[in-house]
């Protein structure tokens, strides 16, 4: 391997390693080769940007199948139209060719990207749901915890909550098809301490569930509505957030922005963080930036709103369209006002 290495896909390939990438910065997304190839060489924008990054892992192993792959945590910074900045994108490169040479993988390149700038460490929930993503994808068993998760589904909530640890819900989050896993959550679910569904529903958020289990909790964020309860809404469209019934999510997107915690920063926060696909609709994206003009609980809310979905590839246009809307309401044109004040 050389030092004219063009792209990350080029190195990793040079080197021998077999290896997948994804985006983990606002759902675990695997993003296929031909689409990673398109946004190293700048033809598409990066389509899931957070806060002005691509945040990705990427997983390699050598040809020899190591018994553990290898990830990197990477964090790359995007221009104004959401493409990769080459230069860090090189510099990253660079830096590992010189720290390992050729060779990418084995004891001898065990810390040795520590101190990169480009590698950083993802929160805790991030990190238990992408591990165990990995376990499933590699038909690896699950982690020492699970059991003790489902042992609790099992007995339907007879044993002590606070022997539960993270990494094993993540691992039955993405175990439902296994066995009474579904059906026990679906039981469970509307009594679980918020302790327990809380994280719970951070790692279902990354997962395909089943269409009965979105309308599972879709009615569950009904309820929760109709009740008063915020945390339990959120916790329900959290947990379904990441259903590929993108018309049951937006249903709920329509239930949120129709219910009278519809001007909660929470719920607005989450609606952008986990149900931007549903904002392509042009009357629900305009009734969302309404909303978020009107919240007067954050500071800099409606700025910060507009300024993370305008990023998003899918959503761009539409949100630029806001811009030059007819008959927009006076508390949504002051708010536009206010991003060129």
């Amino acid at each position: 391997m050389t030092t004219h290495i063009s792209t990350l896909g080029e190195l990793l390939t040079s080197a021998g390693t077999q290896w997948r990438v994804y985006d983990i910065g606002r759902r675990i997304t695997k993003i296929d080769k031909k689409q990673f190839d398109q946004i190293e060489n700048t033809q598409v924008p990066y389509p899931y940007p957070l806060g002005g990054h691509a945040l990705m892992a990427i997983q390699f192993w050598d040809n020899q199948a190591t018994l553990d792959p290898y990830v990197w945590f990477l964090k790359f910074p995007l221009d104004e139209q959401s493409k990769l900045n080459i230069a860090s994108r090189d510099h990253f490169a660079s830096m590992v060719i010189e720290a390992l040479g050729t060779q990418l993988t084995g004891e001898a390149a065990q810390g040795k990207l520590d101190n990169n700038p480009y590698v950083y460490t993802p929160n805790a929930n991030k990190l238990a749901a992408f591990n165990a993503l990995m376990k499933c994808e590699l038909k690896r068993p699950a982690s020492k915890y699970y059991e003790t998760v489902e042992q609790y589904f099992t007995s339907h909530g007879q044993t002590d909550w606070q022997n539960l640890a993270l990494q094993g819900l993540a691992d039955y989050a993405l175990r439902l098809a296994h066995g009474q896993n579904q059906a026990n959550l679906v039981a469970l679910w509307p009594t679980l301490p918020a302790q327990v569904q809380s994280p719970l529903a951070a790692m279902l958020e990354h997962v395909s569930i089943s269409t009965e289990l979105t309308e599972f909790l879709k009615t569950q964020l009904h309820t929760h509505l109709t009740r008063d309860n915020l945390a339990g809404a959120i916790n329900s469209f959290r947990a379904m957030s990441g259903s590929h019934g993108l018309g049951l999510i937006a249903q709920s997107v329509d239930q949120l922005l129709a219910s009278e915690q519809s001007l909660e920063a929470d719920i607005l926060l989450t609606i952008a963080g986990r149900g931007w696909e549903t904002l392509t609709d042009p009357d629900r994206l305009y009734t969302f930036m309404d909303k978020a003009a009107q919240n007067n609980q954050v500071e800099g809310l409606f700025e910060s709103i507009f300024a993370d979905l305008v990023a998003i590839p899918m959503l761009r246009p539409h949100v630029l369209g806001l811009l030059r809307a007819q008959n927009r309401s006076e508390t949504l044109s002051r708010a536009i006002g206010r991003l060129f004040s």
